[in-house]
């Protein structure tokens, strides 16, 4: 989809759609009060038919409004002004676009004055906009041999502001946004990808690729390197498979060499059976998704050389499937991680913080600035806060607040676990320095105790996002998150470092 800023009032803007909104009680916003005077009190008699009242996410699509240049004008009930806040506007927003898409609305303007979010700016409306209007015509029909009928007709998005002094911010945060869609979208096709096509192989080239097209720096490590560095506790996961594990790592410089780096650790479980420790096989199908770390962390990279950010980062992948067979990892096995601690393995579908925890260690070879993991990691993180919001914790609290803040500007949110040492304790083990589950009780929680053991030497967070990385039933699919979190992360580290 293209889009575009203009500074305008919609009287003498043309165009296939203009996008404009109603309160309750029938209250016109600003643009609606313009083109109500322009088409003589127009607006306001088809208020006055009961056809539309205003109520939250209502729309009503007008044809051959007289004395406008636009063709068709969509209006779009935003309920209570008062209570107009961030998710009145996302859903206002989603019903808008809801009802173009059953339109052959090609191009529409936007007038996101009639949109007054409060502590919101005009720049966070435009990221919010593009984000939310790419993600409403997104399909994943690739491996179809026929492309659904579904697809949106619109193509273009034009939001109209009314303060030029906002227009260059705008234009910038118009770009970032476009560029976080881009890699929103790399995230989601890999995650919708099927396992026997997104292979830890496939990862490797897909990191490669992006390395050539946007002049990043990729290395990948076979097993055989990974033996010989030892990184045992990786390896034990990749031990059922017949798929190679891979360990990748991109690096982007936008800074000097003597800039720390961000590093992102994304967890890329190809697929997850459990091992054997086996899952039921009800929505196995899902476990392709436990690769959405590793496909965040390539969005992002994406997202951020599209930005051309001032700053370096290196993302890390550990890839891998989990798998059962004779050669497959045994619950009570004993291995050796690269950080030379021993882990008795408890449960073979604990494997992702046995891939991240040598992935940290390898991390230390950058002397990062911060370091921080992406995984689709416990179960107990879904029940403790759902399908909305992702599990953070961490050992540096100022770090934990910049992402927190990163994810409630993106709307991208997080909620803080606590990460003390009293459930370290819950890791003992009896014949190795660290088992590699706690129990049930607090599982986000240990699952991050026993990745903190290993990011003692630097700054370090944990996003936990196995409630927010895919949607199942009928909207099944990669949600692309946390790409947004993380880029506006690391907008605003880029920022602080100029």
């Amino acid at each position: 989809m293209e889009f575009g800023i203009k500074i305008a009032t919609p009287e003498k803007q043309r165009g296939a759609c203009a996008i404009i909104g109603i309160f309750e009680s029938r209250k016109l916003a600003d643009s609606a009060k313009v083109l109500d005077k322009i088409t003589h009190g127009y607006i306001k008699n088809i208020l006055a038919s009961g056809d539309i009242d205003g109520k939250a996410n209502t729309t009503l699509l007008l044809h051959n409004v007289p004395d406008t240049l636009f063709k068709r004008v969509l209006l779009v009930g935003l309920g209570k002004e008062q209570e107009f806040k961030e998710k009145s506007f996302l859903s206002a927003l989603g019903a808008a676009l809801g009802a173009l898409q059953k339109t052959a609305v090609t191009d529409a303007a936007l007038f996101l004055s009639d949109f007054p979010v409060a502590e919101r700016t005009t720049a966070w409306k435009v990221n919010q906009t593009i984000i939310t209007a790419a993600g409403s015509i997104y399909r994943f029909d690739q491996l179809k041999s026929k492309p659904d009928n579904n697809q949106s007709s619109l193509r273009k998005l034009v939001m109209y502001i009314d303060n030029r002094d906002e227009l260059a911010v705008c234009e910038e945060a118009m770009q970032h946004s476009i560029a976080i869609v881009h890699g929103m979208n790399l995230a989601k096709d890999l995650g919708n990808l099927a396992p026997n096509i997104c292979t830890p192989t496939y990862l490797a080239k897909q990191a490669k690729d992006l390395a050539k097209s946007h002049k990043l720096k990729a290395t990948v490590l076979e097993e055989k390197d990974m033996e010989k560095l030892g990184m045992g506790s990786l390896l034990s996961v990749a031990r059922g498979s017949e798929q190679p594990a891979k360990l990748i790592a991109l690096e982007y410089h936008g800074a000097t060499k003597k800039d720390q780096p961000v590093v992102l650790v994304g967890k890329g479980v190809t697929f997850d059976t459990g091992g054997i420790s086996l899952k039921p096989a009800a929505e196995m199908d899902e476990m392709k998704f436990d690769m959405s770390g590793a496909g965040s962390v390539l969005g992002t990279l994406l997202a951020v050389a599209e930005m051309k950010l001032p700053l370096n980062v290196v993302g890390i992948i550990p890839a891998t499937e989990n798998m059962p067979s004779g050669k497959a990892t045994k619950p009570g096995d004993v291995v050796t991680s690269l950080s030379g601690q021993t882990i008795e393995i408890l449960n073979t579908d604990a494997e992702g913080r046995l891939i991240l925890c040598d992935a940290l260690t390898y991390a230390e070879r950058y002397n990062p600035k911060a370091v921080i993991d992406i995984a689709t990691l416990t179960g107990a993180c879904v029940i403790a806060l759902g399908n909305f919001t992702t599990g953070l914790m961490s050992n540096d609290d100022k770090l934990a607040q910049e992402l927190l803040a990163a994810g409630e500007f993106a709307a991208d949110r997080a909620w803080q676990l606590p990460l003390w040492d009293e459930y370290q304790d819950l890791l003992k083990s009896n014949f190795a320095d660290i088992a590699n589950i706690g129990g049930r009780a607090a599982g986000t929680i240990t699952a991050a105790c026993f990745l903190s053991r290993f990011a003692k030497k630097y700054r370090w967070a944990h996003l936990d996002i196995a409630g927010t990385a895919w949607k199942s039933g009928k909207e099944k699919g990669s949600t692309g998150r946390p790409v947004p979190l993380l880029t506006q992360f690391l907008i605003a580290q880029a920022k602080t470092a100029n």
